[in-house]
């Protein structure tokens, strides 16, 4: 299993992170979206690492940006 953090910008209620969940749940190999609202932390979990680029890309899709690392 993998796990990585990535953090939201934008995200302020719970459609937010129904959002955010359901397009990077979308990403093949997840098994897993964690998203805490108050700090905009969002945990992946997959079989094998997920691309960065496919995660910025769903939080896009979703209407939100990642956070520059």
């Amino acid at each position: 299993m993998a796990e990585s953090t990535y953090t939201v910008v934008g995200m302020t209620c719970g459609h937010c992170v129904q959002s955010v969940t359901e397009e990077v749940g979308k990403i093949g190999g997840v098994s897993g979206v964690a998203v805490d609202l108050p700090t905009g932390s969002v945990t992946v979990t997959s079989a094998d690492a997920v691309s960065d680029v496919d995660v910025r890309a769903a939080v896009e899709e979703a209407g939100y940006e990642l956070a520059s690392s």
